[in-house]
């Protein structure tokens, strides 16, 4: 037998055509893959109830599909063009492949996304909660009044400290459109009134996306800065920070006095983090992001409770022991901080329609006597919590619990179950 011909690899032996010979395996490797990228529909299990929306599960598997279909359909086109224009440099056709790539790694990275949402749905109570959670955070987009469109939102759980939100409208890894908001809420809040002062605070982002609030009042604080010299620190600080604090203003106006305990509980570090400021870092540094949450509560919502909330907060973090650079930019933020708030609470962006921004909320009808009446009346009859606006059962909960009028333990099972009902009841109403 003659010997068995070894293939050539030497310097410069690689030809033209075995280069587009491997671009094109590799391209057909990527189409096999991309098959793998199946509908969430026929991979994840998961109770009827917990399931998102329809519309939002419509929205998701269009964005998905579409993203298959024209990735599939430039991988064929390059793989047509590897074989058809032999005289393209290799290095152009690398080039072109390795756009592919990036375009595949994107798509994945859009699936990964809503994977993480969806796979939550299929644990046992887990899911349902979350789905009680979806139903939630919509209502918490609610207003006074017909400003926008609302889109959908879901939710999921994440280890890690804090929450976060993936706008809808905004850009997804791609570029494409996200088509619906995701909310990634800390595992370790389930189930609480604590929840809800994250969870709110997220919707607030879109909720001021979608009103236009921090174009409109940013040359605001701009003009208090040159308005006002010697306090020019503050505002722009204030303007540094708008798009957090808007998002605690809405958790604040929404649940009253458990948005402001539950920041606190967030935030409740050690003291040098507490006082710590980063620069150019758009969360106001947590002492003075409780003291904000404060004022606007208070405005809000006046009761001797705010008081007492700031007295412990400020035991808490006593500020004798920071430098007189700190104290002197407290001073500062305090003495602007009653104008700051009347300024925002007072504000009329183009999209209100003339409205300020505190009459779009509930306001009238979550003050804390009110909030108190509700939960003893529930208390009654409870099977008329269910009848209640979610935000509004979260508010009255979490009043009880500011008053001590429910424990821990109580308020969890009491939130465990209007959570199941909402999931059921979204099933029933659609």
């Amino acid at each position: 037998m003659g010997q068995e011909r070894q293939p050539d690899y030497s310097p410069g032996s690689i030809t033209a055509s075995e280069g587009r010979r491997l671009l094109i395996a590799e391209a057909g490797a990527l189409l096999a893959r991309l098959q793998q990228v199946q509908p969430f529909e026929w991979t994840m299990p998961m109770a009827t109830a917990a399931a998102p929306s329809s519309e939002a599960l419509r929205k998701i598997h269009w964005l998905i599909k579409v993203g298959r279909e024209q990735l599939r359909k430039r991988v064929g086109q390059f793989i047509r063009m590897m074989r058809n224009d032999r005289g393209k440099p290799l290095d152009k056709c690398q080039a072109a492949y390795s756009i592919l790539k990036l375009q595949f790694n994107s798509l994945l990275d859009q699936f990964d996304i809503f994977a993480d949402v969806v796979n939550q749905r299929s644990e046992h109570d887990t899911g349902i909660w979350i789905a009680g959670l979806d139903v939630f955070a919509r209502d918490a987009l609610r207003l006074n009044g017909d400003f926008y469109e609302a889109p959908e939102l879901i939710c999921y759980l994440d280890r890690g400290h804090g929450a976060a939100i993936r706008r809808a409208r905004t850009r997804l890894p791609g570029g494409r459109e996200n088509p619906v908001a995701v909310i990634r809420v800390p595992r370790e809040r389930m189930v609480g009134s604590g929840i809800g002062s994250s969870l709110v605070h997220e919707v607030g982002h879109q909720g001021a996306a979608l009103l236009d609030l921090i174009p409109s009042l940013k040359p605001l604080l701009e003009q208090r800065a040159i308005d006002e010299p010697t306090r020019r620190t503050a505002w722009k600080l204030y303007e540094l920070w708008i798009s957090e604090i808007l998002s605690d203003v809405w958790s604040a106006a929404i649940l009253g006095i458990s948005a402001t305990a539950g920041l606190i509980n967030v935030v409740s570090l050690p003291a040098y983090f507490v006082f710590r400021m980063p620069d150019g870092d758009p969360h106001p540094f947590p002492w003075i992001r409780v003291k904000i949450s404060l004022a606007f509560g208070r405005a809000l919502y006046p009761d001797p409770q705010w008081e007492r909330l700031e007295l412990l907060w400020e035991q808490m973090y006593p500020t004798e022991s920071i430098r007189p650079a700190q104290r002197a930019l407290l001073r500062v933020l305090s003495e602007t901080l009653p104008h700051f708030v009347q300024l925002v609470l007072g504000h009329k962006s183009a999209l209100l329609h003339g409205k300020a921004f505190r009459d779009v909320f509930p306001v009238a009808t979550r003050q804390p006597w009110q909030l108190r009446q509700l939960y003893k009346m529930w208390r009654q009859q409870p099977a008329a919590i269910y009848k209640a606006r979610p935000a509004l059962v979260f508010a009255a909960i979490g009043q009880a619990r500011a008053d001590s009028a429910i424990s821990p333990h109580g308020e969890n099972r009491l939130l465990t179950q209007v959570l199941r009902q909402w999931a059921l009841m979204k099933i029933v109403n659609h």
